[in-house]
């Protein structure tokens, strides 16, 4: 299940623009659940990786919830139908108005990351008179062996409780008489593609509960969190990614307790692969030691290149060529990390060749600016085309 892509019907359509296979998109939510399944295992979207009306709407329809790091992603989530009920929020920094908006709306749960986050909680809900179900992020201490800035389990982060102040914040959220802790959450980061990882984390968490069990408490709800890669290289090859031994490793080193729901938040992995940007070359520009393919997509729509030094496979989708031309391809943005790539490989490329960027259906249109006065590029649908 390959992303298809119908040149024809783009001629029409001003680039930039992100193209979305909801095909693609079916076909993964449709293993994802069905390996889930297997377990009863839980699962929230995380939004962060992209919010687009329409696709959040689609995977709603799949009957998972959401995983939400701010209020207008909790509103996002809301409006796309997804139930209260099942929306999870996280986040090292939830405004006032956002923890609100959460009591207001009776979401599920509140991952809270610090004592002084639980006692803003409390209070607020107390005005409210109402109950907030809370987990505590706990920091893990796991190294994902991804990139740093997507790096959010070791005890350097900004994220989560370290193990060392545990016992603390259990003493402290006795007296919390407005919450009611329901289990533990835990995220290792982001674009994780080894196992070992989630292996230490399955031990991790089991050390975790041992020290639950000696304070007379039962964790009932453990959030493993997301952070499951997807093969950027290869997005044609490996267009789904490998769910079956995600969840296998959970299961075979963390066997759940009658009482406990197991629950996890994937993002990238869940939209990644069904999006594309799609761009136009302004210009081929020869330079004195390279050759430039010049886009009119830049990092304004695809920042993750100039962000994270991140890899996108490019595709020229229209050159009849069969020669190949080392180029280096790069947008308009008055800024020289407005590279995509370097050095690479492509079929002899002309002014007005349509190019494709795979595998940016996640981080992609969520994280698109305005820098320059740019417009935010518009979304486009394989189904409705």
């Amino acid at each position: 299940m390959k992303q298809n892509f119908p040149i024809d019907k783009f001629k029409s359509l001003p680039t930039p623009f992100y193209y979305y296979d909801t095909d693609v998109l079916n076909h993964t939510l449709q293993a994802l659940t069905k390996e889930a399944d297997k377990y009863r295992y839980h699962i929230h979207y995380a939004v962060k990786a992209n919010a687009n009306p329409r696709l959040l709407s689609l995977i709603r329809a799949q009957g998972l919830g959401a995983d939400c790091v701010s209020g207008g992603e909790i509103q996002a989530a809301l409006d796309a139908g997804f139930p209260a009920n099942k929306i999870v929020f996280a986040g090292v920094g939830k405004a006032d108005w956002e923890i609100n908006l959460g009591l207001d709306q009776a979401i599920f749960c509140y991952n809270a990351e610090s004592i002084p986050e639980l006692e803003v909680i409390n209070d607020l809900a107390k005005k409210k008179g109402k109950e907030a179900q809370v987990a505590l992020r706990i920091n893990p201490e796991v190294d994902a062996h991804t990139h740093h800035h997507i790096t959010t389990g070791t005890k350097e982060d900004k994220f989560g409780i370290n193990r060392d102040q545990l016992e603390k914040v259990l003493d402290k959220l006795a007296t919390l008489e407005a919450l009611r802790l329901i289990g533990i959450h835990f995220h290792l980061g982001s674009q994780i593609t080894e196992w070992k990882p989630f292996q230490e984390l399955c031990n991790r968490a089991g050390e975790i509960q041992e020290l639950w069990a000696q304070r007379g408490l039962r964790i009932e709800h453990i959030n493993f969190g997301g952070g499951l890669g997807i093969d950027y290289e290869n997005p044609d090859q490996h267009p789904i990614p490998d769910f079956k031994t995600y969840f296998e490793v959970f299961h075979d080193l963390f066997p759940a307790a009658p009482y406990q729901q197991i629950h996890f938040e994937p993002g990238r992995s869940v939209v990644g692969q069904c999006g594309s940007l799609i761009s136009k070359v302004l210009y081929v520009k020869e330079g004195s030691f390279k050759n430039f393919v010049v886009l009119d997509a830049g990092f304004t729509e695809l920042i993750r290149p100039a962000l994270y030094g991140a890899y996108h496979r490019i595709d020229n989708l229209s050159s009849q060529a069969t020669e190949e031309e080392m180029y280096d391809v790069v947008g308009p943005i008055c800024e020289s990390s407005d590279c995509f790539a370097k050095a690479i490989r492509l079929n002899k490329t002309e002014r007005g060749d349509w190019i494709a960027l795979r595998s940016a259906g996640a981080y992609g249109e969520s994280m698109a600016s305005h820098y320059n006065c740019r417009k935010l590029p518009n979304a486009y649908f394989s189904d409705t085309l």
